[in-house]
């Protein structure tokens, strides 16, 4: 089946989720990737994805006159080029008049701009869960989508605020993020052991069990195992492994299937930190990351998959300073890794003004 995701406010992140899990993709537009999928992708677990679409085979009239009987709800949002608020209207409109020609009552969301929010979607119930409200995508001028997935903002809100141990001076990873770097890894099969070394409050491990997945976690200090160990039985979750240990020194038990991690982002800034800052910075998450991926590398298979987000600093000419330099990744390279994403070009994660963004890497051990 065909689909397009509507990505993020970071698209280049959402897009390399979707190609990680699904394979080929085509780039629509700046907002629109499309892919394939045997099955009906799940939104819930896509962390850089605001919406799935599934292609209208057919006229959109024919597929419309088709849904149940009762009140339908419609909704249009135009993603083809120079789409404007206007484009949209019009379309949602000429459809409602020929729906209302064949005894259909139908009930039009109206558009503020080309597209609908997620939360106006939420909201009008056209998450694809009730046929008869029903978001329709407009891309290419011709291509027809429906709706089959939104983005619950609220879920992932609550999720993180749910949980009973939370520590703001170690960092807040947010599970869209740790859901979009287990996706990195690609697809792992149910059960499939996901490690953490860095663990923290346990936000990665959550997600992986949440996907189905089995959870391992480290990290050095003993206090943010109790939190994992709460924040997990919180949930429920009973299978799982935690220990004390130096991401740099220890030895994990076997099997590991995958690795995604947050590492030690260094220390928090409120503003663009000095140039020697940022050098004092480097040289010390450095160590921890080099002397990381230097143990983890005897560990694991050939083939493991290993997904990190390392510290990236905001310079004082606004572009942000990399952890890794290019030199530093031929040294990852000669540590048995093949690294995905050399450049790493928009896999940087961070809202606007941000000292410290989260750089992602992607790693397959050879």
């Amino acid at each position: 089946m065909k689909y397009i995701a509507i990505v993020g406010r970071q698209p280049e992140i959402s897009i390399a989720e979707i190609e990680a899990l699904f394979g080929g993709i085509k780039r629509i537009n700046s907002r629109v990737v499309g892919f394939e999928s045997e099955k009906l992708p799940d939104i819930d677990r896509l962390g850089g994805s605001l919406k799935i679409g599934q292609k209208i085979e057919g006229p959109t009239v024919a597929y419309m006159m088709g849904l149940p009987e009762g009140k339908i709800t419609l909704g249009v949002s135009d993603y083809s080029k120079n789409a404007t608020q206007k484009t949209a209207t019009m379309e949602a409109l000429k459809l409602k008049k020929i729906l209302i020609r064949h005894g259909r009552s139908v009930r039009v969301v109206s558009n503020r701009d080309a597209v609908l929010s997620t939360a106006t979607t939420l909201h009008n119930g056209m998450s694809g869960k009730n046929e008869r409200k029903v978001e329709l995508l407009r891309v290419n001028n011709n291509e027809w989508y429906k709706v089959v997935g939104v983005q619950d903002i609220d879920a992932y809100s609550k999720r993180d605020q749910a949980r009973p141990a939370r520590d703001a001076k170690v960092g807040m990873l947010p599970p869209k993020l740790a859901q979009i770097l287990i996706n990195l890894c690609g697809r792992l099969p149910k059960d499939a052991v996901v490690l953490d070394p860095f663990c923290g409050t346990g936000v990665v491990l959550q997600e992986a069990m949440l996907m189905g997945q089995k959870a391992y976690g480290t990290d050095i200090n003993e206090r943010m195992i109790e939190y994992s160990e709460r924040n997990l039985a919180h949930y429920g979750f009973t299978d799982y492994r935690l220990a004390v240990g130096d991401a740099t020194r220890y030895q994990w038990q076997q099997p590991i299937d995958a690795v995604a991690c947050e590492g030690y982002l260094g220390k928090p800034f409120s503003r663009a930190p000095s140039e020697i800052e940022i050098k004092t910075q480097r040289n010390e998450c450095g160590a921890i990351f080099m002397g990381f991926l230097k143990n983890l590398s005897g560990q694991i298979q050939s083939g493991t998959p290993v997904t990190v987000a390392m510290p990236a600093w905001l310079g004082h000419d606004g572009w942000y300073e990399r952890l890794f330099l290019p030199k530093t990744i031929d040294e990852i390279d000669n540590m048995g890794y093949n690294v995905s994403n050399k450049s790493r070009e928009g896999l940087l994660y961070y809202r606007e003004g941000q000292a410290v963004a989260r750089d992602i890497i992607i790693l397959r051990k050879k």
